[in-house]
């Protein structure tokens, strides 16, 4: 779905970018899981728990490189995270 997003360069699976492109897709999979099975708390737990993660690693790239953060909330089409 979204694999295409990502170029052959950028598949660093160590780099920011990557790990949150993969968490999207994961939370993207457990969303429709979850539209299934509505009681699947345990699921409904992981979702949250990845969702906390990508939310770290997207803060910590909107605070050491603003740019990168911003294409890459473009491509995936997230949201920008909420300052506090």
């Amino acid at each position: 779905m979204l694999k295409n997003t990502l170029s052959s360069e950028e598949e660093n699976r160590g780099s920011v970018e990557f790990q949150v492109f993969w968490f999207t897709n994961k939370i993207q999979r457990l969303t429709s899981h979850l539209e299934l099975h509505k009681k699947d708390y345990l699921s409904q737990r992981g979702l949250r728990k990845i969702l906390g993660k990508r939310q770290r690693l997207l803060a910590y790239l909107a605070k050491k490189n603003t740019l990168r953060y911003k294409e890459l909330i473009g491509r995936l089409n997230i949201r920008e995270i909420k300052t506090r």
